[in-house]
């Protein structure tokens, strides 16, 4: 690790995207603490604690929904729009024929879900104006409602994300890293030294002693470590390539793999499940119908914590996990594939059986990779309700805050791969990597 850092220091355009990934984050956070025009952010931030079901957005918007900036809504609303672009290739034919045209399509994709985001987070501005004329924010909080303050929010807000949206694909393309991952580790790391005051409190007013505390951090290392393992975990299946006459030369055969992950669908499911059990009680509470059918069903039944809460979140983590599962991955297209490049599994037939045996090694990896994610958002839900243990991230958080964390850490190694032997033989000579050799 210490040879990789100095090595860094050893590539000029390596520094320069980092410099650019930090500079574009900053900006963020900058644009997180400036407030929306027309609101009291100080009377908006002393009501939300009580609004639970804008826990999990606030979090991923760094705090920028608790104290309603212009980036209040964060890059969730696109995060939406790439899950429903992603689920209606399933269902209409145009779309799974422009995905299978490559970066043409592709590019057509992304368009779309820009387009569609820009909607969602208009929608989104006009039940957040609402709400805060309503009183849903605390009294008070707008200075003169009316439609100009609805529109203004519906712009200002809209335009926050379409900003962040605009600055994760410049990170993308820029600096280092998947640009919106980024954004939303950075709003969830932020996050931290607040967390670890708050457990010093708790050992200053003897709430809680200092060994609990430590207990504490032993297992959310542990837990760390669990994810980390599991995340790296993958099954590769062999695949045989046959002799081949490519004009006058003969391609030799060999061996090669195809891996399938234990997670494959990473943190889309959890996601998803959330925001499909928030969704109607935020809507209700966002329309000020606190007493309504609606708000008093889940303050009866569907509260967060509750037995039909969790049983219903870990049922609908299982369902996205095996339907985002087959989206990304079609068994029948990988077994052809496998067999125009002229490859076979050892033991199993080209075609048909292959395609069954892979669908087959997938449901049972899918299989556990659900319930994994299902123990993983599940154990801090439970040991906060239950026994009160004062967890400051879910396990959604905590499985982001993994993931970009490797997948940041895959591009600095390849980065440092890359240029291992570039100066091999000029005047400065070779270019030492990460182990420095």
């Amino acid at each position: 690790m210490i040879g990789g850092v100095q090595n860094i220091g050893r590539i000029p355009e390596l520094q320069r995207r980092i410099l650019f990934t930090l500079g574009m984050l900053g900006v963020y956070r900058i644009g997180a603490k400036i407030p929306t025009p027309g609101v009291d952010s100080e009377v908006v931030s002393d009501a939300f604690n009580a609004l639970e079901g804008f826990a999990l957005i606030n979090v991923f918007s760094g705090g920028a929904l608790e104290q309603l900036s212009i980036f209040a809504l964060g890059i969730m609303p696109y995060i939406s729009a790439s899950i429903i672009m992603q689920l209606l290739t399933v269902v209409i034919p145009q779309l799974e024929t422009l995905k299978k045209e490559g970066e043409r399509g592709q590019r057509e994709i992304s368009k779309y879900t820009r387009y569609f985001t820009i909607v969602l987070s208009l929608f989104q501005g006009f039940l957040i104006a609402m709400a805060l004329e309503s009183g849903q924010f605390g009294t008070n909080a707008v200075a003169e409602p009316g439609l100009g303050f609805r529109l203004m929010a519906m712009i200002t807000l809209t335009s926050g994300t379409a900003f962040i949206m605009w600055l994760g694909e410049q990170i993308t393309e820029r600096g280092i890293g998947n640009g919106i991952s980024l954004v939303i580790f950075s709003g969830i790391i932020v996050g931290i030294p607040g967390a670890l005051a708050q457990l010093y409190n708790l050992v200053s007013t003897d709430q809680y002693t200092l060994i609990e505390v430590l207990a504490l951090l032993a297992f959310i290392i542990v837990l760390t470590g669990f994810v980390v393992f599991v995340e790296r975990g993958q099954r590769r299946i062999p695949i045989q390539h046959a002799r081949r006459v490519v004009g006058r030369k003969v391609a030799q055969g060999g061996m090669s793999y195809f891996p399938l992950k234990v997670n494959t669908a990473n943190v889309i499911p959890p996601i998803f499940a959330s925001s499909l059990l928030i969704f109607p009680s935020t809507i209700a509470t966002m329309a000020g119908d606190e007493g309504g059918l609606v708000s008093r069903f889940f303050q009866d039944y569907l509260f967060p914590g509750g037995f039909l809460y969790n049983s219903v979140y870990v049922g609908l983590i299982i369902f996205f996990c095996f339907f985002y599962t087959s989206i990304l991955i079609n068994p029948d297209d990988v077994a052809d594939n496998i067999r125009k490049s002229g490859g076979s599994i050892p033991g199993v037939r080209p075609g048909k059986s292959t395609a069954q045996f892979i669908d087959r090694v997938l449901s049972r990896l899918t299989s556990v990779g659900a319930i994994y994610i299902s123990l993983v958002c599940l154990v801090p839900i439970l040991l906060a309700d239950q026994a009160g243990v004062p967890f400051a991230f879910g396990g959604t958080a905590l499985l982001i805050i993994v993931g970009v964390s490797m997948d940041l850490m895959a591009q600095v190694e390849a980065h440092l791969v890359s240029r291992q032997y570039d100066s091999l033989g000029g005047p400065g000579g070779r270019q030492r990597g990460k182990l420095g050799k």
